[in-house]
């Protein structure tokens, strides 16, 4: 049975759909996992936009609103903190509610935060209600989980590296996005006109929330594997990936929220002199997340993942030189690359968790599609819990932010803590994945698994 002629229930639910069958995928399911595909990355980007808001709001706040450095990288981190929470609710939404039942409604709740922020954005507003508003924000940190564990059901094994990579990508970029508009307003109107911004995203969330409805899709064989779910967060490996992709996706995002705050309170960057450079990092690292999961396609995540973290460590190392020295040129630089090795870790990380689970489905002995279909589940299962944890990354590091300036007024003790977890994570990795094929079952997939089968490697 083609996807065009797939029977559907009311509410745009697809009964059947089976996009391993080669035939069903050309016939129809291709196109309709691709129109999903761009209407998921359309929500999603929103999502991260509206998610990061705050680190583009506490650029218009001013010595009038009377919040020091360490209150506005509190603030932040409230956003990252509760979008990462919300990741694990919003993972198993899409089998109860379907799909496009879920996007349309996550992409309405984010005029929660935004028309709250409009309401409360002036001077005289208390902290308290300033920190509630930024929680509200974190919604759109939920969207990311649903719309990958989504997307990840419309495409075949192997279609899903690059349609994820993609999804990932496109919604990540909404971090840069957001904060080249605010550049935009600060450079024209000026750093006291933030309701500006905002009213620029309330449409476009209401257009994407209507765009989910005219043209996504439910799909009914899409379940909750509560089953899968306990036995991811039982499995050692969901962990130990956790916290590599604390270091990857949590570095990303965590720099995203702070990096004009950094730029601000330790170099005396005014909004417009910040907010002009805090996009490029951003923006970078996004664009670049696909080519670290194609990287590790071709050579092994495990292996593009460990030099990864060599890479940020000696970047992170470049950083603490520049802030020693006060040299803005070259924090700049460095932070920029540090910014595009976390884009390619995040693709190789997320490469890697598939493979493991594949692994784990040969070593129980499991064959053809029974072990594939073992390692889809147990994946599935656990890339929302990973998500989740990962962005957690993101409150270390503004906490981490927070309490540097609060005691040396620089941010270059946190920046050595950072280089300490980046040398735990090489380490990790190496000692779990690579230490030897025969002890690392994960790397064992790329001799022992079956093409057909489409395990990813590790």
């Amino acid at each position: 049975m083609s996807a065009a002629t797939a029977t559907r229930k009311g509410g745009r639910w697809i009964e059947q759909w089976d996009p391993e069958d080669e035939q069903f995928w050309e016939n129809g399911g291709k196109q309709t996992a691709n129109r999903n595909l761009i209407f998921s990355v359309l929500s999603e980007h929103i999502g991260f936009s509206i998610w990061s808001l705050w680190s583009v709001m506490v650029l218009f706040m001013g010595p009038q609103y009377g919040i020091d450095p360490a209150g506005k990288f509190f603030l932040v981190a409230t956003a990252t903190a509760v979008g990462a929470l919300v990741r694990v609710p919003y993972t198993f939404a899409v089998a109860r509610f379907g799909g496009r039942n879920w996007t349309i409604i996550s992409a309405l709740l984010l005029l929660l935060p935004t028309v709250a922020a409009a309401i409360v954005m002036k001077p005289g507003t208390s902290y308290t209600t300033f920190m509630l508003v930024a929680a509200l924000t974190g919604v759109g940190g939920g969207n990311f989980a649903s719309s990958m564990t989504n997307i990840n059901s419309f495409f075949p094994l192997r279609k899903k590296g690059w349609a994820l990579g993609l999804n990932a990508g496109g919604g990540n970029i909404g971090v840069p996005v957001v904060q080249l508009v605010g550049l935009l307003i600060i450079g024209t109107a000026g750093a006291t006109h933030p309701r500006i911004l905002l009213s620029v995203y309330i449409p476009l969330i209401v257009i994407a929330a209507a765009l989910s409805a005219l043209k996504m899709d439910n799909l009914a064989p899409v379940k909750n594997d509560t089953g899968a779910a306990k036995e991811a967060v039982k499995d050692a490996h969901t962990w130990i990936m956790s916290f590599l992709y604390i270091g990857t996706f949590g570095s990303f995002i965590g720099y995203s929220f702070a990096f004009g705050l950094v730029l601000q309170n330790q170099f005396a960057r005014t909004p417009l002199q910040a907010a002009s450079i805090t996009f490029i990092g951003p923006l970078l690292g996004s664009l670049i997340r696909p080519v670290g999961g194609r990287l590790a396609d071709r050579f092994g995540g495990a292996k593009i993942t460990l030099w990864n973290f060599l890479a940020m460590a000696a970047a992170t190392g470049v950083i603490i030189i520049a802030s020693t020295q006060k040299s803005l040129p070259l924090f700049t630089t460095a932070f920029i690359a540090l910014f595009v090795l976390t884009g390619l870790g995040n693709g190789s990380t997320y490469k890697m968790i598939p493979g493991i689970y594949a692994a784990k489905a040969l070593a129980k002995g499991l064959e053809g599609e029974e072990a594939a279909s073992y390692g889809r589940r147990l994946s599935g299962a656990s890339m929302g819990l990973i998500g989740a944890v990962g962005a957690l990354g993101g409150v270390g590091i503004n906490f981490a932010f927070r309490q540097s300036f609060l005691t040396e007024h620089t941010g270059t003790p946190a920046f050595v803590s950072f280089l300490a977890f980046y040398a735990v994570c090489f380490a990790l990795t190496w000692a779990v994945y690579l230490r030897g094929q025969a002890a690392a079952p994960a790397e064992s997939v790329q001799a022992e698994s079956k093409p057909q089968l489409g395990y990813a490697q590790v």
